[in-house]
């Protein structure tokens, strides 16, 4: 099972379309093409060793519990959400709203895009800290975030795009087409969140 089909299985898809006001199908899709957004963008960050200890000090910050038994909507902080957001996308945040909100179906949009990777984005940190065990270490050559990230973007890109650059998967392999050459021209270089 991939990361995606993980956090997707822990999330009420039926809960989070209302809350979209979309149906769950198109509620399913945006998810899909989300997840492996904020992943790569977080896995981008944490390319630098500034990077990942910020991101390792703010996955220790977040509630691993969140994901455990399935995630209760009710229980997301979507103001921490925007600012994980903030964070992951920086400056180009508005252009990868934009773009995954065109690499979807015809329902995918942006507007959709916005409010769900505020939504997101603190499952995502829940099931990080989780699969770090509490311990979230900076990446680097020791393991920790780092390699926790190339390990599920290496699974999620599959046999195809699996290429590992240092911990660093090529992200338009894991992506695929745009969105994956955007964030991987955009992001590539490690921002420091």
């Amino acid at each position: 099972m991939t990361a995606v089909d993980d956090i997707l299985s822990r999330i009420p898809l039926a809960d989070l379309a209302a809350r979209l006001g979309v149906d769950e199908g198109t509620a399913e899709e945006a998810t899909r093409q989300a997840l492996p957004a904020l992943l790569g963008g977080i896995e981008a960050n944490t390319a630098d060793p500034g990077g990942a200890e910020s991101f390792a000090s703010a996955v220790r910050q977040h509630d691993n519990d969140l994901t455990e038994g399935g995630v209760n909507l009710d229980d997301v902080d979507e103001n921490d959400g925007d600012r994980i957001v903030g964070h992951v996308f920086g400056d180009q945040r508005g252009q990868v709203v934009r773009q995954l909100g065109t690499t979807g179906g015809a329902s995918t949009t942006s507007d959709l895009m916005g409010k769900l990777l505020p939504i997101l984005a603190p499952i995502v940190m829940a099931y990080l800290a989780k699969r770090l065990g509490g311990g979230a270490a900076a990446g680097g050559q020791s393991g920790g975030i780092g390699d926790l990230l190339g390990s599920i973007l290496g699974g999620m890109a599959g046999p195809q795009g699996g290429q590992q650059q240092g911990h660093q998967v090529g992200l338009g392999g894991v992506l695929g087409g745009p969105l994956g050459d955007l964030l991987g021209g955009l992001l590539g270089g490690g921002r420091r969140a």
